[in-house]
């Protein structure tokens, strides 16, 4: 983690951000209809952030390099104490370096400071290397969905405290 610093999205994080998330979609083999690639939002998430009350996004960045980001959103559907962990995405670079730790202690951090009890997340199942890291992080599993995120493409749930 050293040097790695963690910040707000900024507006011109755009690019880097969508360019980490189609990426690491389309290295894990996950870069398919119902997931993060196919977002309009993937491309414009300085806006949707900053428009949308009770969200936040947090940047990984080195030496003035955008590694890769994640937040916090109030996704249509979900109960009023819960808030969903989204695209969390990391360059290879950042992995296995506790940035993704470091973005998720950020967001439940926001959660907290947003009013939130729950963290609630999608994924899938080629997303091999995040799975274990939530598991760690205290996530257990959920049967089904909750909220409406249109990710028909994640057959993983996963929720924890704040």
């Amino acid at each position: 983690m050293a040097d790695i610093t963690i910040r707000p999205i900024a507006s011109g994080d755009n690019a880097a951000l969508a360019r980490a998330v189609r990426d690491t979609l389309a290295e894990f083999g996950a870069a398919k209809p119902g997931t993060a690639y196919y977002d309009e939002a993937t491309d414009h998430l300085y806006e949707l952030f900053s428009q949308t009350p009770h969200s936040a996004y947090f940047v990984a960045e080195l030496n003035g390099e955008v590694l890769g980001g994640g937040g916090i959103f109030p996704t249509q559907g979900l109960p009023a104490d819960t808030v969903e962990l989204v695209k969390l995405y990391l360059r290879p670079a950042a992995r296995g370096r506790g940035v993704g730790k470091a973005l998720i202690d950020h967001c439940l951090q926001a959660a907290r400071a947003a009013g939130y009890a729950r963290v609630y997340l999608e994924t899938t199942d080629e997303l091999t290397q995040a799975i274990p890291l939530y598991e760690r992080l205290g996530f257990t599993y959920l049967q089904e969905p909750l909220g409406d995120s249109g990710h028909f493409g994640c057959q993983i749930w996963m929720i924890r405290t704040a």
